[in-house]
């Protein structure tokens, strides 16, 4: 199950996103805390996020350092075709949800935010693209928001990993709520036993104890 970190949808949708560039089903992914906040290692591209979400690494692929101008080129490269597919469709919930993924996975989060929620005005009970939202409005310093589309989320999907993890990780990083951080990932952990991230979200609990007691 291919689970974009951070923060993305956790669901059938979500198992076809082979195209997400850090998914926590990959076995390579490394994720930790540090001062700055967290960083996401990858076999492609490493970052680093700031206490409020923001990005404050750069992404490293295959030893070239691109710019966020750079990735704006290549979503908008990308785009192109889904483009065309909306001009025929334009309430094709699952074409607009393509796209804010694509402008979420080059760091654009303003511009997939729009994509996102023009496909929950057509979908709103989806759960995965809600998630995805409230990724970018995390990004994009707006914790609140984040929290609130995180909650609404498990109003249609209670046991939702992805929903559960960001919360999880936005009342950590974002709000210094240990106590509801860990209460989230423990929930996470108990409604969703098979997790493959589990070790990541055992250390992230314990991380989050250990910078509680210092």
């Amino acid at each position: 199950m291919a689970l974009s970190f951070l923060l993305a949808g956790c669901g059938k949708q979500n198992e076809r996103r082979s195209a997400a560039p850090v998914s926590v089903a990959e076995s390579a992914v490394e994720v930790r805390a540090s001062d700055d906040g967290i960083v996401i290692r990858t076999p492609s591209a490493e970052f680093t996020l700031s206490r409020t979400g923001a990005l404050c690494g750069v992404l490293i692929k295959d030893g070239t350092k691109l710019t966020l101008d750079d990735m704006k080129r290549m979503a908008d490269a990308k785009a192109a075709g889904l483009l065309e597919k909306l001009k025929t469709n334009p309430n094709d919930a699952t074409t607009l949800n393509q796209l804010g993924i694509l402008y979420r996975a080059t760091h654009q989060f303003k511009e997939a935010e729009g994509y996102f929620e023009k496909s929950l005005e057509i979908d709103p009970k989806n759960a995965d693209v809600r998630t995805d939202l409230a990724s970018c409005l995390y990004y994009t310093g707006d914790a609140d928001g984040a929290l609130a589309q995180l909650n609404k989320a498990l109003t249609y999907d209670p046991k939702h990993a992805g929903a559960l993890m960001n919360i999880g990780i936005i009342k950590w990083k974002a709000k210094n709520d240990v106590p509801g951080a860990v209460a989230a990932w423990e929930k996470l952990l108990k409604l969703n036993p098979d997790f493959k991230q589990k070790d990541a979200v055992q250390r992230m609990i314990a991380d989050a104890q250990q910078g509680a007691k210092s």
